[in-house]
């Protein structure tokens, strides 16, 4: 994928901490929304891999953060998300958090399709869609 998929987040007082600047695990959450409307956006509803006999989901097996910039409350902040590279069952991602053009954070995420509790091969109809290769 040459182009992020973009998700606009305003941060709300839940977001932050006692001081009104955001709360380190809110980003977290918003990076993961980033990567399910990612999945929604190239036509793959979260609940159609859940369901069957097939079922897949996407668990993050290792994330590599740097905190640059606080938001605060009210901030419409862009979660940016980039698909990298797939290998048999984990996808590597790019992810960042923006104020307008300043970054704030930035991220390196692996994730593991997993089914039945165990590692399972991603599906390739995902992986062109991705536009990602072997």
């Amino acid at each position: 994928m040459n182009q992020p998929h973009t998700l606009p987040v305003r941060v709300y007082y839940e977001d932050t901490d006692f001081s009104g600047v955001v709360y380190h695990a809110s980003y977290l959450r918003f990076m993961e929304r980033g990567r399910t409307e990612l999945i929604r956006a190239l036509g793959v509803e979260q609940r159609e891999l859940f369901d069957g006999e097939t079922a897949l989901g996407f668990a993050v097996r290792k994330m590599t953060i740097d905190f640059l910039r606080p938001a605060v409350m009210d901030d419409l902040l862009t979660v940016e998300t980039r698909s990298v590279e797939a290998r048999g069952a984990t996808m590597d991602l790019e992810q960042r958090v923006l104020r307008g053009e300043e970054v704030l954070v930035t991220a390196e995420v692996k994730v593991a399709c997993v089914g039945g509790g165990r590692a399972r091969r991603i599906p390739d109809g995902l992986r062109k869609r991705l536009m990602l290769g072997e």
